[in-house]
């Protein structure tokens, strides 16, 4: 397979999801914001059964990719998936009805990935669906999630950006691997601890919720950098793909 046609497959993918609703990709949305709560629940789960040793978080990491994949494999609607996919279409077009419909689609995704985190981080902290040592490693979790400042979230979303576009430019063809892939991927996102803006945003708005942060240190401290990285991260790539298609016709 050439980079070619992976390039001409994600564009064609672009294009299809700016043909839908914005009430369809809200909804998608919304259930994505919803499943990447998945990531904090496995997560903390394998964290409160595995001994405080030097390579827990090598297997409790593993937790993080749950929401994913329930979101990649189910084909909802990630805000971080689409700073790729409708990007190639926009370089394609270059015209503003393009650039208003990919504003569009951002707008409707983003919003409503973080109203479906916002519901399940209060669900998480607020209730009692987790006996409280699983809850203790969900705020641990998230702690650790807002202790780096605005810059290092922003560098560090700029990496969590790079490799889920890299995710997305490696998915149309991994046909039975995907599982693979997507478990790789986001566990090497986990792992380094790079600022994914939803999965991120269902962890410290847990604390936000149930009053252990203020919110305007969930949003400003975290959130809107690590929103800022992920766009750049993804992007970068967009315009590495296209210079190497250049660069081999």
């Amino acid at each position: 397979v050439t980079v070619h046609v992976v390039h001409e497959a994600v564009r064609r993918e672009g294009e299809e999801e700016l043909k839908r609703s914005t009430a369809a990709l809200a909804w998608s949305g919304l259930a994505a914001g919803l499943s990447m709560g998945f990531s904090v629940i496995l997560e903390g789960l394998l964290r409160s059964h595995l001994p405080d040793r030097p390579w827990r978080p090598i297997v409790s990491k593993f937790g993080y990719s749950a929401g994913f994949l329930v979101v990649i494999l189910g084909r909802q609607q990630l805000f971080t998936e689409n700073t790729l996919t409708p990007i190639l279409p926009l370089l394609r077009q270059r015209d503003l009805p393009t650039l208003r419909n990919v504003g569009r689609l951002w707008l409707a995704v983003l919003v409503s990935n973080m109203a479906g985190a916002l519901v399940i981080a209060w669900t998480l902290g607020n209730t009692g669906a987790f006996p409280p040592e699983v809850r203790d490693a969900f705020t641990s979790i998230a702690r650790e999630s807002m202790a780096a400042g605005f810059g290092l979230v922003m560098l560090r979303g700029v990496f969590a950006g790079w490799l889920m576009a890299i995710l997305v430019w490696m998915l149309p063809f991994a046909e039975t691997a995907r599982f693979f892939v997507v478990v790789a991927i986001t566990w090497l996102i986990g792992l380094g601890g790079f600022s994914h803006v939803v999965a991120g945003a269902v962890e410290v708005l847990i604390l936000a919720t149930t009053g252990l942060a203020p919110w305007n240190a969930a949003v400003f401290a975290y959130i809107l950098p690590a929103l800022i990285g992920n766009v750049l991260g993804g992007v970068a790539l967009v315009e590495i793909g296209r210079a190497s298609c250049r660069e081999r016709v």
